[in-house]
């Protein structure tokens, strides 16, 4: 969400790294601890030492880093966001300083580079720092700023994997999962190594950060860890042949194309081989850019198809209403009512439907709230026909055609 409104307001963003985060913690609770093994002090016996602040190894370090930061910031001027508590901003007139907190790394950005500078200052000069300069690199993430927009990739990450895996000799394919491939336990295959099919498959997780084209494979293959056989390791190594022709790809956020908040839906009616449970899967773009996806399978059978969309739908619904309360930390309102786009006409009309039928009666109570935020206007759902459902990535096996087009529709494409 930072990347993306930094490429929508055109400001350049820097990264700085505190050194020794944990030691400026201060605690509240009391802590005491035994006298190091080499550094006793024989003329006090056998007292300990009680804590001021936080040492590396406390359970209480994170917070007490994190409370001791956060206070420092808001006793400066800074806002804390609401939803996202590690966001925090200050305005001074139209200048506006946004800065993203996780744990010793810091990013930062503003409309104003006198801003940037100050912060960096007062940062300086009350916590042992290192300015790293504009961002380039964070929680595995590299980012490019450039004129038009912001790429992040995984691309060194990527060229690792096919190393570590030996795919360097191997062929590429087109597209990560054949779509006549049908993953089911496989009980009469040949067993393979389960821990390094693990570790490719959490390899392969760890990717899905920059690489949502990924994300339906992946997910499938981690459903077979406890017993994987050869053709569940051939499935996963399809993955890897995928990124070997594609190892610079990665998620354009373009400057210039609004800030809209849209979702798509979609699910694959009992798509589970093994417990026949549907999966929802959704994204939720801002305006061209895709800054939020996910798959998930459902708690219960679904027992027939709109009802299998129409959960997803509501997954989809909680995750755009969340979305537009995180938006006001940015102070961005939005005044249009985000549409949700479902590609199966009987789950629109349950959404929009205020009458309870016997159909749907079964249907958890939870997931009515889909049918209570249309009524509300806090949500419009809408029809898509499936050729746009750019949700489709993420629900089944594509052909090559259709796969480039929608991983190209949601921004995900190589930038020289």
């Amino acid at each position: 969400m930072f990347l993306a409104y930094a490429a929508h307001k055109t400001f350049t963003v820097y990264q700085m790294d505190v050194k020794s985060a944990f030691l400026n913690g201060l605690l509240e609770e009391e802590v005491y601890f035994e006298q190091p093994p080499g550094f006793e002090q024989k003329t006090i016996g056998d007292k300990v030492y009680k804590l001021k602040k936080a040492l590396y190894g406390l359970k209480q370090a994170p917070r007490a880093w994190y409370d001791t930061l956060s206070q420092f910031l808001t006793d400066n001027g800074f806002t804390k966001g609401k939803v996202d508590r590690t966001l925090f901003r200050i305005q001074d007139g139209e200048k506006l300083l946004l800065v993203q907190i996780y744990v010793d790394d810091i990013i930062f950005g503003s409309t104003n580079k006198e801003l940037c500078d100050k912060f960096s200052n007062l940062m300086q000069g009350t916590f042992e720092m290192s300015m790293m300069g504009e961002l380039t690199f964070f929680l595995g993430l590299q980012v490019k700023q450039l004129k038009d927009g912001t790429f992040i990739s995984q691309t060194k990450y990527t060229r690792d994997l096919m190393k570590k895996f030996g795919m360097e000799e191997k062929s590429s394919v087109k597209i990560p999962m054949n779509t006549s491939v049908k993953m089911d336990m496989d009980a009469d295959g040949k067993p393979v190594d389960q821990t390094r099919y693990r570790a490719l498959i959490g390899s392969l997780l760890y990717l899905t950060a920059s690489r949502p084209d990924i994300t339906f494979a992946v997910g499938i293959c981690a459903r077979f860890q406890s017993a994987p056989k050869e053709s569940h390791m051939t499935a996963a190594k399809r993955i890897l042949r995928y990124l070997k022709g594609c190892q610079e790809v990665g998620l354009w956020y373009p400057k210039e194309c609004g800030f809209k908040l849209i979702g798509y839906s979609d699910s694959d009616y009992a798509g589970c081989r093994v417990d026949r449970k549907s999966t929802s899967r959704t994204c939720q773009m801002l305006g061209n850019r895709l800054v939020s996806w996910f798959s998930k399978k459902q708690n219960s059978i679904a027992t027939f198809t709109a009802e299998a969309e129409y959960i997803a739908a509501g997954n989809c619904c909680a995750q755009v209403l969340w979305m537009r309360q995180q938006l006001r930390d940015y102070e961005i309102e939005e005044k249009e009512i985000p549409i949700i786009f479902c590609d199966n006409i009987s789950a629109i009309n349950i959404a929009q439907n205020p009458v309870h039928h016997n159909r749907t009666k079964h249907i958890e109570i939870r997931h009515h709230f889909l049918r209570d935020c249309v009524s509300k206007r806090k949500i419009e759902i809408s029809f898509v026909p499936s050729q746009d459902q750019l949700a489709d990535i993420f629900t089944k096996p594509l052909s090559s055609e259709t796969f480039a087009l929608i991983r190209a529709r949601l921004g995900i494409m190589h930038i020289e």
